[in-house]
């Protein structure tokens, strides 16, 4: 794409839109000369490296001591969920699988719940939770899918996702909160609970006027797929709406 034409800030969002994307997909800090052959054609990587560190000068992006790529801050994150973000929809294929596996069988509300924190996690591959509100129920699947994120090689640090995950109180704690949008993100030191900074926490709300009511959510790092999560979340409320 070229860009020459672009103003000096929007030049900025696509470069950092750039560098959160790639990191997201392959966890590698994203290096100048990448930009510069896939993202902002006819540029000069010396005229990206002064964007790369103005964005770093902005708290956006930072580099590992071992690269000269750049990755993406927790504000760097919330940027791109608050401005940059694609809204996406799934696509009918996904749709239609997540509804055949509904299919296999459901039978009162604990069944449905469990069955859809299943369904969650699959189609994610980060731990989901969900609660019921008005009673101490919770649903958690997806947890081995911790010690596979490539940024969590602490072992005291799976060590503890996991005991997090384990706790009931703690997870009620994390996503029994206010909401106002059909899905809230929490990034980073926004999800309030010591030890799991480098994690993220997105939240939707199901339930019918009269009806049960509760929260679904996802955990995961803070290299999150943010619009994927989103999307199943969304999706996923709405079918637990249809269905209680």
């Amino acid at each position: 794409m070229t860009t020459k034409r672009l103003d000096p800030q929007k030049r900025k969002e696509q470069v950092l839109t750039y560098v959160v994307e790639q990191y997201i997909c392959h966890v590698v800090p994203v290096g100048s000369s990448q930009i510069a052959s896939e993202c902002l054609c006819g540029l000069s990587s010396a005229t990206i490296r002064n964007v790369l560190a103005e964005l770093e000068d902005d708290g956006y992006l930072t580099h590992p001591h071992t690269s000269a790529g750049r990755v993406p801050t927790q504000e760097g994150y919330r940027y791109y969920v608050d401005k940059l973000m694609n809204e996406i929809n799934l696509l009918s294929t996904e749709k239609d699988r997540i509804q055949a596996e509904y299919a296999q069988g459901m039978g009162e509300l604990e069944g449905l719940l469990e069955r859809t924190s299943e369904i969650l996690a699959q189609e994610t591959h980060y731990p989901s939770i969900i609660s019921l509100d008005g009673r101490d129920l919770i649903f958690c699947r997806g947890v081995s899918f911790v010690a596979g994120y490539p940024e969590f090689y602490n072992f005291q640090k799976i060590r503890y996702m996991l005991e997090v995950l384990e706790q009931k109180k703690e997870l009620l704690k994390l996503i029994d909160r206010e909401i106002d949008e059909r899905a809230k993100i929490f990034i980073g030191r926004e999800v309030g609970l010591p030890g799991v900074e480098d994690c993220s926490l997105v939240v939707s709300r199901f339930g019918r006027k009269g009806g049960p009511s509760g929260r679904l959510a996802l955990l995961g790092p803070t290299r999150m797929n943010y619009d994927k999560a989103v999307s199943t979340l969304e999706y996923l409320s709405q079918l637990v709406d249809r269905m209680i």
